[in-house]
């Protein structure tokens, strides 16, 4: 190959002469690109990460970085016929991913630490020891699309965009990708739907190729977090009232961990209309319910931002910038304005409005709502703003006692 031909990872030499360090999790997608790289020709490292030991995860489907799926690993690298590395980060994950999870579960928020764990774990301790490992560039199974930006400001800087198969898009657990981040790592599947992944698992004759996908939550089985978090902070499942959001008190309930914003089934308390939690309140460890308006968000104020956009954060102001937000993974990205107040403050006006919102979820910005939408970047919900009326009621109920 000629040496002013950029390859297919967008370097100006010979895949041969580029190293390219895989994170593989054991399951298919992370396998495939390591075939694909491979088989492109590129020097190709497999690393697994040991993120934990947790009992039936050793075997059980849907896990990822832990027993079964570390063999799964190695033995696909054997079929690729590329080196396989394993790394123990029990500690790292438990102190970067599994505490901050709890302690934010107990105290009445939402967390996600799928982003914490792309945070921390895998795009910046894994990503440090590829550049130790001398590699050009890390890869990874993610969903998402990433190019150089096309800003004729700064070309060598790349942009993130949804992938082809917006049912796999990923981009809600990596808007915290740094930009030092995104111009490391690299990820081939975003062009592919998954059907096509699962074709090339079985065409390069790769074990895990009907493997099921892994569970959001890797360390949380069945997705029971109540039973993880009592069972690892005993304290934190500690009875209190459910009151009404109009002060009355309806019944008790056996841990505010039990209870999402936005929950309506198994509140353990009837007033023959439908009710639904809207707020979790840790200081006085109360489920607060209401009505499904009481809901109805339409402003969120955000904290700990990664901002990706071309337009500086600062720069956007109090007038504004229009762009689509996804407040939960699930959802498409809807209408919304980003606003900056001269103190900094960073808020988003959800302009169709949402249900359910709450604190630690995480909202992340768009350029459009469609398959091409670049990814803006994002924050983590600090607290959200409702109609008036539902604000007022729960900032007398919030009012601590005389």
């Amino acid at each position: 190959m000629p040496g002013n031909t950029v390859n297919s990872l967008d370097f100006d030499k010979d895949p041969r002469d580029t190293r390219v360090v895989v994170a593989m999790s054991g399951g298919v997608d992370s396998s495939v690109v390591a075939g694909l790289l491979a088989r492109e020709g590129y020097d190709v490292l497999g690393v697994t990460l040991q993120l934990y030991d947790h009992g039936a995860a050793v075997h059980r489907a849907g896990s990822c970085c832990a027993g079964q799926d570390i063999d799964d690993a190695r033995r696909v690298c054997e079929t690729l016929g590329i080196p396989h590395y394993v790394l123990d980060y029990e500690k790292r994950f438990r102190d970067a991913v599994i505490n901050p999870f709890m302690e934010s579960y107990v105290a009445g928020e939402t967390p996600i630490p799928c982003v914490a764990c792309n945070q921390t774990v895998k795009f910046a301790d894994l990503l440090a020891t590829a550049r130790d490992l001398g590699a050009d560039a890390m890869a990874t199974g993610h969903y998402i699309r990433s190019r150089a930006n096309p800003s004729p400001d700064d070309p060598g800087r790349r942009a993130l965009y949804r992938p082809i198969d917006s049912d796999r898009d990923q981009s809600y657990f990596l808007f915290a990708t740094t930009q030092e981040q995104l111009d490391y790592v690299r990820f081939p599947l975003g062009e592919l739907p998954k059907s096509r992944t699962r074709e090339l698992a079985e065409e390069m004759g790769l074990i895990v190729a009907d493997k099921a996908d892994s569970q959001d939550i890797c360390f949380v089985p069945q997705g029971k977090y109540a039973n993880v978090i009592t069972k690892l902070k005993p304290n934190a499942a500690l009875a209190g009232d459910i009151v009404h959001i109009d002060g009355t008190v309806l019944g008790q309930h056996p841990g505010i961990v039990h209870y999402t914003i936005g929950q309506r089934k198994g509140l353990g308390v009837a007033t023959g209309d439908p009710l639904y939690v809207v707020h979790l309140d840790a200081r006085s460890r109360r489920v607060i319910v209401g009505p499904r308006e009481a809901l109805d968000t339409r402003r969120v104020i955000l904290r700990d931002m990664n901002w990706l956009g071309d337009t500086a954060l600062a720069d956007i102001g109090p007038d504004g910038l229009a762009c689509f937000a996804k407040v939960r993974s699930t959802k498409p990205p809807k209408p919304a304005i980003i606003r900056v107040a001269a103190d900094g403050e960073v808020s988003v006006e959800l302009v169709e409005g949402e249900a359910g919102v709450a604190p630690g979820q995480a909202c992340v910005l768009y350029s459009a709502p469609g398959d091409e939408a670049r990814v803006f970047g994002g924050g983590f919900i600090d607290r959200s703003e409702r109609s008036a009326a539902a604000e007022a009621m729960l900032s007398d109920l919030l009012q601590p006692a005389a």
